[in-house]
């Protein structure tokens, strides 16, 4: 009886620990808003994904202006909630037609 109280106690260790791997980069309640400023264009695989421009209205990065994909329908003006600002989407690249640049 002893030893398996010991072996549960070690289980729930090892579940906590890996619970919280992920969670310690990105904690919630610290979302910060940015505004849409410019529409830049569609991406993704079938283009569902939206490229926008938006301005960082709190937190460190006040003020950076920076590139996002978002999914879902969205317009110039709209709030978004970003739960980090450090990280911004690659340039969409301009599809080139052959013999364009000969």
């Amino acid at each position: 009886m002893g030893g398996s109280s010991k072996q549960q106690k070690q289980k729930e260790d090892k579940q906590q620990q890996q619970s919280s791997k992920g969670s310690e980069r990105i904690v919630l309640g610290e979302a910060v808003p940015a505004l849409v400023e410019e529409i830049l264009g569609r991406t993704g695989f079938r283009g569902e994904v939206t490229q926008v421009k938006c301005l960082v209205q709190e937190g460190k990065d006040q003020g950076r202006s920076m590139r996002r994909n978002l999914k879902g329908p969205v317009r110039v003006g709209d709030v978004l909630m970003l739960r980090e600002t450090e990280i911004e989407a690659r340039r969409i690249k301009p599809k080139v037609t052959k013999g364009a640049y000969t």
